[in-house]
């Protein structure tokens, strides 16, 4: 079997997740965290650096390159975005995207196996909520809707805790899910059907970043 080295890694959130795999099987995991002043995605290039030197890889070992596109931190977004393309054209590898949307929801079933639809929803600010149900991202949807569908009793609800006090649910920051790992293995299964071309990979917002 070749090896297919799969390196992902993610700075929408609070925390940074980098994960590295070979064919299917997670090699390593790094989570990171802000230092002082400094955003987390200030140090995503060290710390890829590090992960691929404990594991003995070189850049050129690699295959593909994984990421999570956002909604979240307009800075981290860019940061991610920017750091994978440039890597995946320089070695001319490919590279993937997912939604932070996806992967919270994914690596919250994996871990409570709940008993109904999830309906996740993260703060987009203005009286808005990113929402995600029946594995569709529904956009930025303004509170008092989200809110109606989760006092419905229909899904089981996975929240941010910013949002919390209003819709209720499960704060995912309190969990401690498995987010590198899981994005790692989104990306793989979407690899299997996608070309994933490294120019196709594009932030995604779904509302403007902020000007200035």
């Amino acid at each position: 079997m070749n090896k297919n080295y799969t390196l992902c890694f993610d700075t929408c959130l609070e925390k940074m997740y980098l994960t590295l795999a070979l064919n299917n099987e997670i090699l390593a995991s790094e989570v990171i965290e802000n230092h002082d002043s400094k955003y987390h995605s200030a140090f995503l290039i060290s710390t890829i650096s590090n992960i691929l030197a404990k594991s003995n890889i070189k850049p050129a070992d690699l295959s593909l390159i994984g990421i999570n596109i956002g909604p979240g931190s307009f800075t981290g977004i860019r940061a991610c975005t920017t750091a994978a393309r440039v890597m995946a054209q320089q070695l001319n590898i490919r590279a993937a995207g997912v939604s932070s949307l996806e992967i919270l929801t994914e690596a919250f079933k994996n871990r409570q196996n709940p008993s109904k639809p999830v309906l996740t929803a993260l703060d987009a600010r203005k009286n808005k909520a990113y929402l995600y149900m029946e594995n569709v991202i529904k956009g930025a949807v303004e509170i008092d809707k989200v809110k109606e569908l989760a006092q419905s009793g229909n899904y089981e609800i996975l929240t941010d805790a910013k949002l919390e006090p209003v819709l209720g649910g499960t704060v995912y920051q309190t969990l401690n899910l498995p987010i590198g790992e899981t994005l790692c293995e989104l990306i793989l299964k979407k690899a299997e059907t996608s070309d994933c071309d490294w120019r196709k990979l594009k932030p995604l917002y779904i509302q403007p970043p902020p000007m200035g």
